[in-house]
């Protein structure tokens, strides 16, 4: 039995990728190109530094291309496992920033960033069904090895880095007395 030219669950995936990538894709240009209001580099730069991430360069870059170019990879249906763990990664350190706050988006919490990083790393997981450049290309960069080596690789980095960031604010925490002196 051939399979039928439309299909609503590849039709899901193309809308889902769409407007995840593009939402991603918004935010990430606001950090490196300063579009859509934001800070570009050097300004995202500075918020990295405030937040706590060290080296705040380096961090921006490492954002503003986890959301943007993970973004447009998923929207396009390319590369999905390793654009959806980028993008994911990505919201990882968001999530670790507004996770003093609480859950919800409303109280400055972590649940928006939390929400875009489980519908990245799903759509990484699932694949970008056949409306995608993936299935263009004959899946070449959606095998089931670059499904694990992405995620593996992600989470290490965002495990990595989030972790220097928290062990830096403890510092800080544990000289703070010390200068109030």
């Amino acid at each position: 039995m051939s399979q039928p030219t439309f299909n609503r669950r590849d039709l899901g995936l193309l809308v889902l990728r769409v407007g995840t990538g593009a939402v991603l894709a918004a935010h990430g240009t606001q950090k490196l190109l300063g579009w859509f209001g934001g800070g570009g580099v050097e300004g995202t730069t500075k918020a990295m530094e405030a937040m706590g991430f060290s080296p705040g360069r380096e961090s921006a870059i490492a954002a503003g291309l986890g959301e943007a170019g993970g973004g447009v990879l998923l929207a396009l249906g390319l590369a999905t496992p390793a654009a959806g763990a980028a993008a994911a990664g990505a919201m990882t350190g968001a999530v670790a920033v507004h996770a003093p706050a609480g859950f919800f988006a409303q109280g400055g919490g972590y649940e928006y960033p939390a929400f875009l990083g489980f519908t990245a790393a799903a759509i990484g997981v699932a694949g970008a069904g056949r409306y995608s450049l993936d299935h263009a290309t004959g899946h070449v960069l959606d095998r089931p090895w670059v499904v694990a080596t992405a995620f593996i690789g992600t989470a290490l980095a965002a495990a990595a880095v989030v972790g220097r960031r928290a062990q830096d604010q403890a510092s800080a925490a544990d000289e703070a007395p010390l200068q109030e002196s």
